[in-house]
């Protein structure tokens, strides 16, 4: 199975999912997405894939809340908007955000999700 695991280096959510496919023993490749930014319509089809961009953007983050008000709510219809937000501000993105080689995108780790995720 081919994972790639999007995150930033140092997130400690994302050490803790690495950590986790290390000890079940599940490949995976991971990808820092400040050093190494997302396409804009790779965030897109993220969104899409998650049912929207509120489940992509992390509204409870620090960056969020610093946001000016107007930032905050480009709307349903502005992928262009919403993919700009998160090229400027990478941190407003989930994390970790896992893509499966069947296409598949979840966000997230618990220990529960990634053993529905990656069933041994």
């Amino acid at each position: 199975m081919s994972v790639t695991l999007y995150g930033l280096s140092t997130c400690d959510t994302c050490r803790k999912a690495r950590n986790w496919l290390d000890r079940f023993g599940v490949a995976y490749a991971f990808v820092d997405y400040r050093a190494n930014p997302v396409p804009a319509g790779t965030l897109k089809a993220w969104a899409q894939a998650l049912g929207g961009w509120e489940h992509l953007v992390n509204k409870s983050s620090t960056t969020w809340r610093n946001l000016l008000p107007q930032r905050k709510n480009p709307g349903p219809g502005s992928d262009p908007e919403w993919t700009l937000l998160l090229k400027e501000y990478p941190a407003l993105i989930r994390r970790p955000v896992v893509v499966r080689e069947d296409g598949s995108v979840s966000v997230g780790f618990s220990d529960n999700g990634f053993k529905k995720l990656f069933p041994r």
